[in-house]
């Protein structure tokens, strides 16, 4: 089945399982199930398929790591006795476990930005490779690009040059590209003031799929354009407005979002390559965060060669699952230059051990998302403990430093308990140390700051809007504070 068939039936499964289990509106799925009747979206016969094939896959790392069970995810059943927590005095579950981003594994505090990045910070990579995101394997192939299409069009006034990119990843065993099972795509749209008086900085989006987001029109509105607090211009319309450029990347073009999808994509193929049977049979290799994160740095070796663009001036954006990602890819690669990492929720910027709203178990859990992460991630879940997890969120971000990172979610009482804003900002804070130790502001206190408060003034920022689960709200800040950071040229002739 090629990746385009592979979508499409993806996407019935999406729809099936995605909003009882993800960091998407998983409260109000289950709170109001009448907005998505289960008889408009049954499942086919082979998203039930691979649903069980996820299923299988979850349980064959779960053998490999020797676990017999795993905790039950946080549940949306007040009744049930691992119900989700959203009372404050209850999240500190873990105390004094947190780990120090400036404490060596050895005792031994950092005290210099050498130390930092010689010692401490080779540390909590190592740990994010084999415990939580999982290392990019050996011999992942290279990436050709095309463009496939190009046109001038008007956005707000402003003359863009929009151009259509395939990246073609080479692959060795099938050359002619026959088998579709083995080709694998990037997506990606540019678009650039057309009358710049050179190249500009451009920000990259990782963007969920027009099919995934017409799933999720009912139970999401807000992430639509025209929902609550989503009016008003495109992020896209209010960056060509700075005389910037903006990009789209697609990741479930390159490696899909599922379980049964770990055999396809660009994980499937580097399986292939490496010829080891059955993917991440390695409970340390890369989970689906990672290799969406590794997707955004192919992108971004496309924009550094493309004349229009800035390529030391790119920032990177995401939100939800998307967010997660951007966050890693920030994380991982030192070119992106700022970022905006829109209700990352779990897995994300907000602290693991803070226990409110989504919890490491969801992401433990099959079918559904166990994928996005290491397979050693499960171990946290059962016999281990969130508390015995070596790193946390605070320590992800942290990896930016001194690079500026702005962290936006929505209100805790309007639809975006799930992602837990107030672990958000924790994670935020807790990187603070790291940035101070390289020179640079953090976010200027520990109090969590009234709803729409925008804290901007340092080099880490947090903004909370008053309404659900979407960026929207956030971008204006956001451009706001990544202009201190990114300049562009003038913008020549009629807008």
């Amino acid at each position: 089945m090629g990746m385009e068939r592979w979508r499409s039936v993806c996407l019935a499964l999406l729809v099936f399982v995605v909003l009882g289990s993800a960091g998407l509106g998983q409260a109000r799925s289950q709170a109001a199930p009448a907005e998505a009747p289960a008889t408009q979206h049954m499942p086919t016969a082979q998203a039930l398929a691979d649903r069980d094939a996820a299923i299988q896959d979850h349980q064959h790392m779960m053998d490999i790591l020797g676990i017999k069970q795993l905790r039950p995810a946080a549940s949306q059943d007040p009744k049930s006795p691992n119900a989700v927590n959203y009372d404050e005095s209850k999240a500190d579950r873990y105390p004094g476990t947190l780990p120090d981003p400036l404490k060596l594994k050895n005792g031994k505090r950092v005290t210099t930005a050498k130390m930092w990045w010689k010692e401490r910070r080779p540390e909590i990579v190592a740990d994010f490779d084999s415990e939580v995101l999982g290392r990019v394997p050996a011999h992942v192939p290279g990436v050709s690009w095309e463009v496939t299409d190009t046109k001038t069009e008007m956005l707000g006034g402003v003359a863009v040059v929009k151009k259509t990119l395939k990246g073609h990843v080479d692959n060795a065993l099938d050359p002619e590209g026959k088998d579709s099972n083995l080709r694998v795509d990037i997506d990606l749209v540019v678009g650039t003031p057309a009358n710049a008086a050179g190249p500009v900085p451009v920000i990259m989006e990782l963007a969920f799929s027009q099919e995934f987001m017409t799933a999720i029109t009912k139970s999401i509105p807000e992430m639509i354009p025209g929902g609550p607090g989503n009016t008003g211009p495109s992020w896209q319309e209010q960056v060509i407005k700075r005389g910037w450029g903006y990009a789209v990347l697609l990741p479930t073009s390159y490696q899909d979002d599922g379980g049964a999808g770990l055999n396809r994509g660009i994980i499937g193929l580097v399986g292939e390559i490496n010829k080891r049977g059955q993917p991440r049979s390695d409970p340390a290799e890369w989970g689906t965060l990672r290799a969406w994160a590794w997707g955004a740095s192919r992108a971004m070796d496309y924009l550094e060669t493309d004349k229009q663009v800035d390529g030391k001036q790119v920032g990177i954006e995401g939100h939800s699952r998307f967010g997660k990602t951007a966050l890693v890819a920030m994380a991982y690669d030192p070119r992106f230059k700022v970022a905006y990492i829109s209700s990352a929720g779990t897995g994300g910027d907000k602290l693991y051990r803070h226990v409110v709203g989504e919890q490491l178990e969801n992401l433990a859990a099959a079918p559904t998302f166990y994928y996005w992460m290491a397979g050693n991630f499960m171990k946290y879940a059962g016999p281990l403990t969130t508390g015995d997890l070596p790193v946390d969120a605070h320590e992800l971000i942290a990896l930016c430093a001194p690079r500026p990172v702005f962290v936006g979610v929505g209100s805790m009482t309007a639809g975006d308990e799930w992602a837990d804003p107030r672990g958000e900002f924790l994670g935020a804070v807790g990187a603070g140390p790291v940035y101070r130790l390289l020179g640079k502001k953090d976010l200027g206190t520990t109090e969590f700051p009234p709803m729409e408060t925008a804290l901007t003034d340092g080099d880490l920022a947090f903004r909370e809007h008053r309404f659900g689960h979407t960026p929207g709200p956030n971008w204006p800040a956001f451009l706001d504070f990544a202009g201190r950071y990114l300049k562009g040229p003038r913008v020549n002739g009629p807008q």
